[in-house]
C-alpha cells in the first residue's frame, strides 16, 4: 500500500481513535486527524520494520488494526505532552 493509502487510512484511523479514547484530548478534530496520519504511518513502519509483520492491502483487517493502534498511541502521547497545561 502506498503513502496515499496510509494517509487516507490515517485520517479514518485518527477519527476512530478519537472516538475510542475517553475524555478530552484537546487539539480538536484537525489535530486529531493529522495525528492519526502520523500514528498510522508510525504503526505501519513499526509493524513492518521491527516486528516483520507483512502489511496487507487497504481493506485488510490487520492493516486497520495497526493504523488504529498507532493512532491511539500517538494521541495518548500528544495528550500527555499537551493535555495537562494549566491556564494562568
Amino acid at each position: 500500500m502506498g503513502i496515499i493509502g496510509w494517509i487516507i487510512l490515517g485520517l479514518i484511523a485518527g477519527a476512530i481513535a478519537k472516538a475510542i479514547l475517553p475524555g478530552r484530548q484537546g487539539g480538536g478534530w484537525l489535530i486529531t486527524l493529522l495525528l492519526g496520519v502520523v500514528g498510522a504511518l508510525l504503526g505501519g513502519w513499526i509493524a513492518s520494520a521491527i516486528f516483520g509483520v507483512d502489511m496487507g492491502g487497504f481493506f485488510d483487517l490487520r492493516t486497520w488494526l495497526i493504523a488504529i493502534v498507532g493512532s491511539i498511541v500517538v494521541l495518548l502521547i500528544y495528550g500527555l505532552i499537551f493535555g495537562r497545561r494549566s491556564r494562568a
